[in-house]
């Protein structure tokens, strides 16, 4: 269980732990890597400041001298640690190291400014702490971290996706169209939308990564590639079957946004989209897989933004009487776009410009205004 979001455990400050991988039909599978965690708990008062991280390892049962892979130092270096945030949790890993037992020491600093009241007790000199521990898996050892579960990005993805799919038969049963070939085109365009989550994200961090074709397996996903991808490739093959474009949107809008809805939960608890670190009350203790805290819960509150803004398509859509065909999906999807830019800001992740963001804003609202407004008088 992880720990709570307002104190987290284990205790006490300075601990460090090795990642265990307790499958053991993975103990000698290649490639290896050491995952390793320090705990420590933010200073009660003062400014944020920094806080870096150093370990030292050295292999166990060396015969001879050691080699280039029988040692590492490393240091993580966290900036802005804010003051009554609580339990802190940075994790690093070690690749292109030898497999086997290690010893680890691991040594807490802090940065403190001239004018900062963090003369706490709770960091009188640097925090050292020793631990032993053995290689792992190295793709388990990259995914896991404190409040990470392991498998559930995946399996609420997936059950996201059984979700839209159910909603979106029953809908189409509703509006009279072809259930067995709507779900089909469906059911290719989700898996067009994987290929451009992919290349969405490629793109958002240098365009010139698509020149390497194993970036795009180790690619993350972003949502909006996604829902390009799939409503374009849904939408040619609509064309295709002879399905109006519109109508078949219009019933697909509701399920698309309850399976994002449960999708973000996978995020939430797998270390990805994650909010920035707060000391709030409302904060609760995730992580983005390096640096688990307090964080303001962003996934959370897209997630309850994309079931609001379904919820308002489906009751739009089981009314039936809305026209033209297509507004529905066109308004829920500049509804939420909307939505999420109020919310980007408080994402753990640097923006280039924010100008960026004012704009899709402004067009997402003037576009959303405008089917209301094309509803209202149709």
């Amino acid at each position: 269980m992880p720990p709570s979001p307002r104190r987290a455990s284990p205790r006490p400050t300075g601990l460090l732990q090795v990642t265990r991988i307790r499958c053991g039909a993975l103990a000698e599978a290649e490639p290896h890597a050491l995952g390793l965690t320090y705990w420590f708990d933010a200073a009660l008062h003062g400014d944020p400041y920094t806080a870096v991280v150093r370990f030292v390892g050295h292999r166990i049962g060396l015969n001879g001298q050691p080699g280039p892979q029988d040692t590492f130092i490393a240091s993580e270096r966290i900036e802005g640690v804010i003051p009554g945030s609580g339990r802190t949790a940075i994790t690093t890993r070690m690749f292109d190291i030898a497999r086997g037992e290690w010893n680890i020491t691991a040594t807490l600093t802090t940065h403190r400014h001239a004018t900062s009241a963090l003369r706490s007790p709770m960091f009188p000199k640097p925090q050292r702490v020793s631990k032993s521990g053995r290689t792992g898996f190295g793709p388990v050892i990259r995914a896991s971290a404190p409040a990470v579960h392991l498998g559930a990005w995946p399996a609420l993805v997936g059950a996201g996706l059984a979700v839209a799919l159910a909603v979106q038969a029953r809908l189409a049963a509703h509006a009279r169209l072809p259930v067995e070939a709507t779900l089909s085109v469906s059911l290719i365009a989700s898996v067009a939308g994987m290929l451009g989550a992919r290349i969405y994200h490629l793109v958002e961090q240098s365009p010139r990564l698509l020149l390497h074709p194993r970036s795009l397996l180790n690619a993350g996903m972003c949502i909006q590639g996604f829902v390009l991808a799939a409503i374009t490739t849904a939408s040619i093959g609509m064309v295709l079957i002879g399905v109006p474009v519109g109508r078949f949107l219009d019933v697909t809008a509701p399920g698309l946004l309850f399976g994002m809805s449960i999708g973000r939960f996978g995020c939430f608890f797998g270390g990805c989209c994650a909010g920035r670190p707060t000391a709030s009350r409302w904060g609760l203790w995730s992580s983005d897989r390096r640096l688990t805290t307090r964080r303001i819960p962003t996934q959370l509150l897209e997630a309850s933004l994309a079931f609001a803004v379904g919820l308002a398509a489906l009751l739009a859509v089981l009314k039936g009487a809305v026209e033209p065909a297509g507004a529905v999906f066109v308004a829920a999807i500049a509804a939420y776009t909307f939505g999420r830019q109020l919310l980007l800001p408080w994402r753990d992740l640097p923006r280039k410009t924010p100008q960026g963001r004012r704009l899709t804003a402004a067009v997402s609202a003037a576009v959303l205004l405008g089917c209301i407004v094309v509803a209202v008088l149709s």
